[in-house]
């Protein structure tokens, strides 16, 4: 075999090997762009439906696309785009920008939609002046936390959704004002209720406030990977203790 002929099948071996990455590449970006993207859990607002250390993967196409939903956020459009009508609806588990400051990814639950009048009394979710059902369940035992047991209740919203919330105990935003949605906004809830920074704090008190439909990333799905609290998931030798084996593939509700 000549030297040429040897080059030439080098050169054409990096090459194949530079269009598979760049296919790879392309093929990444579509899917994180528009079909599902990865996020990770850091805070327990949302415990025990969501805890820290799970990772899941949100569905972009959800309720259509706004400039948030692409790598970077360019501010290249307004609004929303081939949403085909698709709303948020009451009980959804979405990512969205905080709109006080758009570089931070906040999850929270739909609680409030546009025109809805919401309220907290002793810890009571109103929503237009109706107490949403709840009842209590059994406690929260958090293992991860010294086997403290926490306080739970599994709330029904006024369109069938039901979940379950924490109840760490008296907090100051166990009783609200009167909150009305303004158009084209959501209100959101951590389901940790004592435990959550979300739209019953204003920004201004740097809180979430109400969220426009365009800062929504997409709807949480499914959760596919979860390690306990203080592992790290890149600590592979760890995963047959770290890993929260009873968690993969759970759908988030």
């Amino acid at each position: 075999m000549s030297v040429s002929t040897e080059r030439k099948r080098e050169e054409g071996g990096v090459a194949e090997t530079v269009r598979v990455v760049f296919h790879a590449l392309i093929i990444a970006f579509v899917i994180r762009t528009f079909l599902f993207q990865p996020f990770n859990i850091p805070s327990e607002s949302m415990k025990a439906t969501l805890l820290v250390g799970d990772y899941l993967f949100v569905s972009k196409y959800s309720y259509g696309y706004s400039h948030y939903s692409l790598p970077l956020s360019p501010p290249v459009f307004p609004g929303r785009i081939l949403s085909f009508g698709q709303q948020p609806q009451r009980g959804d588990v979405v990512v969205f920008r905080l709109p006080r400051d758009d570089s931070q990814d906040y999850i929270k639950r739909v609680i409030g939609l546009p025109g809805d009048r919401i309220q907290v009394q002793d810890g009571q979710l109103l929503i237009n002046g109706q107490p949403v059902k709840r009842v209590p369940i059994e406690p929260f035992v958090d293992d991860e936390n010294g086997g403290v047991r926490v306080r739970q209740w599994r709330e029904t919203l006024p369109n069938g959704v039901t979940y379950i919330t924490q109840d760490l105990g008296p907090a100051a935003l166990d009783n609200t004002d009167v909150y009305t949605v303004p158009p084209g906004h959501y209100f959101m809830m951590g389901d940790n209720r004592e435990n959550s920074t979300d739209s019953r704090v204003p920004p201004e008190r740097l809180g979430v406030g109400y969220v426009p439909f365009e800062n929504l990333i997409g709807k949480a799905q499914v959760i596919f990977f979860s390690v306990a609290k203080g592992e790290s998931a890149w600590q592979f030798w760890r995963w047959p203790w770290s890993i929260r084996w009873g968690r993969l593939f759970m759908i988030v509700r």
